[in-house]
């Protein structure tokens, strides 16, 4: 969490020069800024509030009490964000703020009172029995990239929820680095102009779209524990998709355009989604991870294809020059790695062996019929 907080606080990471002040006392002052973006306010106070509760709940655990544990789930997350705000003055393009300072504080507070509230009303073991009853062990990891699965929604996609790596910036990205390499620019040029272009019509677009609404769905299925739950975790998965995009257009484009973002093949494709979903609520463990690969990697294959449209490219614009600098390259880089995690992870599933059960040890529903969860 730590890390990512960085990463939005710091990018993008070039330009970096001393500031004038750089020999002087004033450099550990945070300036007050004259104007302060409602956005950036609520991203300030809310970006913070996940590392309080997740460090006090370490803490905790560990064996600490609650008082040391409120201590450092409120002191690290305000040291670490003041650091940040001064390493802010070595980018041009980022302000160091001492509101943006008090909010992250307050934020890691909040956080710390939160995780205190949920302990003391026992809410960490409700959710560790109906942790069990809904899903098998080891699902740490598959609930990971579901929660990160919204966060990747976010980030503009070319394709109604198209996760994965679009060729044309992979290969803006090709060129900026071997423009002065001769032979790798010739590369660059012959793999450009090799690489087919999807010919997005509606048949095409409803495919896609019916694919990034299955993919977070099947990952869900190979820790979700067979029957009827399978079949709320998959309308859950569509409802937060359809919550994403719109949070991402109104965002974009204000609150009257939430809705911009639907085209007239989405619905279908998001009732496509769920009556495939239904097929796999009994399914195995083996089935739903060999679903789960062929859904990733047809995912894949067709954003990475897709043209760059007018809309596309107006939210790109949005994001990388406006008001989300903070967020452009984290949720960038969710939105295009979280497919090809999820492949890695599948493959290592499936290749996992099973997990050797003792005699008295009650069977789990998948051990029987794919690897050890």
């Amino acid at each position: 969490m730590a890390g990512l907080i960085v990463y939005a606080s710091l990018y993008p990471f070039s330009g970096w020069s001393l500031p004038p002040i750089a020999i002087s006392p004033a450099l550990l002052k945070l300036p007050t800024p004259r104007f302060s973006d409602l956005f950036d306010r609520v991203s300030n106070l809310l970006g913070y509030l996940p590392l309080g509760l997740l460090l006090y709940g370490a803490i905790v655990r560990s064996g600490f009490s609650r008082w040391t544990a409120a201590a450092v789930g409120l002191l690290a997350p305000a040291a670490l964000s003041y650091g940040l705000e001064l390493t802010q003055y070595l980018l041009p393009q980022r302000v160091p703020s001492m509101l943006d300072w008090l909010l992250n504080s307050a934020g890691a507070a909040a956080g710390v009172v939160l995780a205190a509230a949920v302990q003391g009303l026992g809410l960490v073991d409700r959710w560790a029995a109906t942790r069990d009853r809904w899903l098998v062990r080891r699902s740490g990891a598959a609930l990971a990239l579901l929660l990160l699965w919204p966060f990747g929604l976010l980030f503009p996609a070319p394709l109604p929820f198209g996760l994965g790596p679009p060729w044309d910036r992979l290969l803006d990205g090709l060129q900026s680095l071997t423009e002065d390499v001769p032979w790798l620019a010739a590369l660059h040029q012959s793999i450009a102009l090799r690489m087919p272009v999807l010919d997005v019509h509606p048949a095409s677009e409803w495919f896609a779209a019916t694919l990034g609404l299955l993919a977070p769905i099947v990952i869900a299925f190979t820790v979700a524990r067979p029957g009827w739950r399978r079949g709320v975790l998959a309308a859950g998965a569509v409802t937060i998709g359809f919550a994403a995009n719109t949070l991402s257009a109104a965002l974009n484009f204000g609150p009257s355009h939430a809705l911009a973002w639907m085209t007239p093949v989405v619905v279908p494709a998001a009732v496509a989604a769920l009556l495939m979903s239904l097929l796999l609520v009994a399914a195995p463990a083996r089935m739903t991870y060999a679903f789960a690969l062929v859904v990733m990697s047809a995912l894949i294959a067709l954003v990475v294809q897709a043209p760059a449209d007018a809309y596309f490219a107006q939210s790109l614009q949005d994001w990388e020059q406006g008001r989300f600098i903070r967020f452009h390259g984290l949720a960038q880089w969710v939105g295009w790695l979280w497919p090809v995690v999820a492949i890695v992870w599948l493959l290592v599933r499936i290749g996992a062996p099973l997990r050797p059960r003792s005699a008295d040890a009650p069977a789990e529903p998948h051990d029987a019929a794919g690897p050890g969860l």
